[in-house]
Order: structure tokens, then sequence, then C-alpha cells
């Protein structure tokens, strides 16, 4: 199905039908025994306020709600949800309590987890009559999935990093937000009785089915298709064929750039630094905000002076470059990197007369770069060197790390720390999962008494050998030493999850995994060593990479 000819105006069906996204289900007002109290005194809240109030009660456990940033946005937010009466009562978020409302919420998940097997299997059949009904879509001739056909609930923003807008309301989606695309001979998707859509449209140009505004950073949302549809497949080996075409030619485009460090031209000099480090450091180019995207981060292209420290060679040392800077979703990089001396002086050079909040490249942004990218090779963006330079690593990591004789564990954990140096290059950080300590201890308290056993089965050895002097029993002494190497081999698999899980305490390996790393990279390696690919990608990777685990041999390079 990969032969399929593509249409060449750009349109990327003729044909799709669906069934419109499944609307978030409507507020339920909280039982009257669950009370809000505000100053001491019980305070009934009218449908709107008590909505907003259950966002709020719903976190009472999470630190967000002791972030003032948080408190301020929400308490804002949640005023003009209020009738004036309410308004004029309710005047300090620390005068209200709402804990029997959170106790309540607390109680429902409880009641959720101590379901009846009956009553699982009722939501369980309930959910996947939703998923044959909404789920699927027809595009052209093909049924395919549909990724998220739910409509996002309403409730409070948290956003990444210390995102300034958190605690705002996000608001309820309704029809009359929605955007319909769809084909013009299909049966069109019907709103929810007594509603309207907000638009309904037939452009073959863009693939995907719903869309909407959000209203806190006005984005715009789109109900796409699954990863694991065709479309999405073509497009995502597309995007590593690029990549593997970029290696052809790095070499020249790394020429290119050293010398236009000498440049006579100011801008072609910030456009040849800034893709140094593009190129060296993967960091990302950085675009233009939209208006109204208030959380201050940066890309390579929109440094400004304040996010870079030099420090000149001395004793020998090299030249060094410190960043430090907020990046995408607010997560900080920090790097301190030795540099070219050319590189070095250029930056001196653009710092020349500046403010701490001066750009750095004051000549170039984004699409000036990519424009410049486009000239030297077919496809190529600022984003193919990250999912080139990610991939390459892999690739060099697997073959340096994985050693033959190791047993699968051990293998495995070698695919994780090239995984982990492809994470660390690409900065994705996470915190440290709030259960960490816990889990490790609990992971030490299993390797403890796993060494407990051993040392007993090993005494069994000895005793059984000094038996053997007395009477002729060779078995006994076998199977003694089955059950110690066994153990050894147990204890040697719970020491590997312990590494594996401390070196990966604050490193997020999911995202490098689904978008920068060549899937056929790992299939191969796989293959190559004979380890299931259920041990590297979970089902929702190995559905997206479908098109990777059918196609890729195990001799497969980048």
């Amino acid at each position: 199905e990969w032969e399929e000819e593509r249409a060449t105006d750009g349109s990327k069906w003729r044909f799709l039908e669906h069934k419109g996204p499944v609307m978030a289900a409507p507020y339920e007002p909280l039982p009257s025994k669950v009370r809000f109290f505000y100053d001491g005194k019980q305070m009934k809240l009218g449908p709107e306020a008590e909505e907003v109030a259950t966002f709020f009660a719903k976190m009472l456990d999470h630190e967000y709600t002791t972030k003032d940033a948080f408190r301020k946005n929400f308490f804002k937010d949640w005023r003009k949800e209020m009738t004036s009466e309410e308004k004029s009562k309710i005047t300090d978020l620390k005068k209200c309590n709402f804990n029997e409302m959170g106790e309540y919420f607390k109680a429902q998940s409880e009641a959720r987890k101590a379901m009846t097997k009956d009553d699982k299997l009722k939501i369980k059949v309930e959910n996947e009559r939703l998923l044959q009904e909404y789920g699927f879509c027809i595009m052209d001739n093909h049924k395919e999935r549909i990724a998220n056909f739910r409509i996002e609930p309403p409730g409070l923003f948290r956003g990444r990093g210390d995102h300034p807008k958190m605690g705002m309301l996000k608001r309820r989606i309704r029809p009359e937000d929605i955007i319909i695309n769809c084909s013009k001979d299909s049966k069109h998707p019907k709103p929810p009785p007594g509603t309207k859509w907000k638009e309904l449209r037939h452009d073959n140009k863009v693939t995907w089915l719903v869309s909407w505004t959000e209203n806190i950073q006005g984005s715009i949302k789109y109900i796409m298709l699954n990863p694991s549809s065709r479309i999405k497949g073509e497009k995502d080996w597309q995007k590593y064929e690029t990549a593997r075409n970029l290696k052809k030619c790095v070499d020249r485009l790394r020429n290119q750039y050293r010398e236009d460090w000498k440049s006579k031209e100011m801008r072609i000099r910030q456009r040849a630094v800034a893709l140094y480090f593009i190129d060296k450091l993967a960091l990302r180019a950085g675009n233009e905000k939209e208006e109204g995207e208030s959380a201050d981060t940066v890309g390579c292209c929109s440094l400004r002076v304040e996010h870079i420290n030099l420090y000149p060679e001395k004793d020998g040392q090299e030249f060094v470059v410190e960043f430090d800077f907020l990046g995408k979703d607010s997560i900080r990089y920090y790097n301190k990197v030795p540099v070219e001396k050319r590189v070095f002086k250029n930056l001196q050079l653009f710092m020349e007369n500046k403010q701490p909040e001066d750009d750095l490249f004051d000549r170039l942004n984004t699409s000036i770069l990519n424009k410049h990218l486009q000239e030297l090779m077919d496809g190529l963006t600022a984003k193919v060197f990250r999912t080139y330079n990610a991939s390459i690593t892999l690739q060099q990591q697997l073959k340096e790390l994985t050693s033959p004789d190791e047993n699968l564990p051990a293998k495995i954990l070698s695919y994780n720390r090239a995984n982990r140096a492809v994470a660390i290059l690409c900065n994705h950080q996470r915190a440290p999962p709030k259960t960490f300590e816990k889990s490790m201890q609990n992971l030490q308290t299993k390797i403890d008494a796993k060494k407990d056993q051993l040392s007993d089965a090993k005494r069994d050895v000895k005793s059984a050998k000094a038996d053997l002097k007395v009477r002729r029993d060779e078995k006994a002494v076998e199977t003694k030493k089955k059950a110690v190497e066994r153990l050894e081999e147990q204890l040697m698999k719970l020491e590997v999850q312990a590494t594996d899980r401390e070196e990966n305490k604050q490193i997020a390996l999911g995202t490098s995994k689904l978008n920068y790393l060549d899937p056929r990279i790992s299939v191969a390696w796989c293959k190559k060593w004979g380890i299931p690919i259920e041990k590297i990608y979970n089902k929702t990777q190995r559905e997206k990479f479908a098109w990777a685990i059918d196609m890729a041999e195990d001799d497969y390079e980048f």
C-alpha cells in the first residue's frame, strides 16, 4: 500500500468520512453533603463557580496548588465564573476551604480502583463501543485509526516547567468552537442535538479532521490520524530518509559553515555560528513566538546576550561557552562547551556594544536559516540536524556498547544507555519521579533478600559436597549448583535494573525514541541480537513503527 500513487497538487486525500469528536462529559453538580466553606462558614456555590472550584479541589495534594502563580491565576479566572454575589463574598483564596470536595474526589477514585470485575468490564465494553464508532475514519480506500477523538475536558492549565499561565482556566470546548473537515461527498458528522458546528470545511490539502482554538495560549488543537496510519507512517519514513540524505552531505556542509566564520558579512558569520551550535549541540532552532505565548523560552536563533557567558583560554584550557536559558516547555538548558577559537572570537564580536536583553544573532531568524538550509539540500531544515545527530549517535553507541557475550538484561541495559546518550544530547530532562526513592528502596530490599538466598544456596552446595564423601550422591550437588546459578542470574537481573533506574532518574527517554531516532536502527539491533522487539518498544511505539518493523533487516545502516 506504499505504492499507491501520490497526488502532485498537494492534496492529501480524495475522500474523507468520520463521525466527528466525542465531546467532554457535561458537569455533574456535587451532592449536597459535599460542602464548601468560606472563612469558616458553609457557602453554596452556583454551578459555574462550583465546577471551577472542583478543578482546584482535585489538585489539593499537588504541589501546583501551593505555587503563587498557580493560585493567583486560578483565583482570577475563578472569579470570572462567579455570580456578583459570590464575587463580593469570596475575595481571598486563603479563606476558601475545599477539603470536603477534595475528600469526595479521593473517595471516588478509591471506589473506581475497588470496582468489581463486572463493572470494570462494562466500562471497557463502552469504551470499545466508542472507539469502534468514533475512533476510525475512511480516508480514500482505507479505514484509518484516529489518534485522539475525544475533546479535552475543561480544567486548570498546568503547562510545563514554571509556566507563567499555570492555574488559568481551560474552558469547556463547545460544538460552536469546532471546525469539522471532511469531504463534500461523505456523510457529514452531526453536532449534538440543539447545537451547531462553528464551520464545516472540505480542505483536502490538510490531514486533520477536527480543529478548535484553546483559550490559554490561543493555539489551534487538532484531531489527527493515529501515528500507525499510512499517512503518518509515510511522513515518518520521509523524515528519516531526509536525515539519511543529510548524512551524505554533512561533511560538505560542515566545511562550508566553518569557512563562513571568516565571511566579510556579519549575517553570514552569525548564520554559520548558529548552525554550528545546532549541529554540535542539537539545539532547537527556536521559532518566533506566536502572539500571546508568554513563556519566555528561546532556541538557538532567538538567544540573547544574557543567555551565554564566555570564558577565554587560560593555562592551556580551551575556549569555553556557557549556555543557560529556558528551552521548549520551559526546560532549562545548561551546558559548558569547549568551542573553537574562531567561534569564540565571533561570539565576542556579536556581543560587542549590546545590552544583556539584546539578541545575540541580531541578523538571523529561523526562517532565514531554514531558507539557507533548503538551498544547501532539498528538504533540509534545522530540525533535520537534530534527527540526524540523534540517530547517528544511537547507532554509534549501540555498536560500542553491545557486547556479544552479555545476557539479555545486560544487552537491554546497553540499549537504554545508548538511548540515554541521545536524550542527554537533546536535553530531554524530566523531574525525578515522585516515587523514585521508594521504588529504589523496594528494589534494594529485593536485592538484599536475593543475596541472602544466594549465600544460603552456596552453603547448601558446600554441605552437599561434604555429604558426597559419605554418600555417593552426585545428583544432589548438581541440583544445588543449578539453584546457585539461577539465583546469580536473578540477582544480576535486579542489579542491572537498579543501575538502569538510577541512571535514568532525570532523563526522559520517550521523546527521542518517538521523534528523533530512526526506528529501523532499533529494529535491526533487535534482529541482530535476537532480542524481542517488545523489550524495546511498547505497544503504542510498535504500532507507530509498524512500517520499520516490517522493513528493517538486521544489517540496516542509518
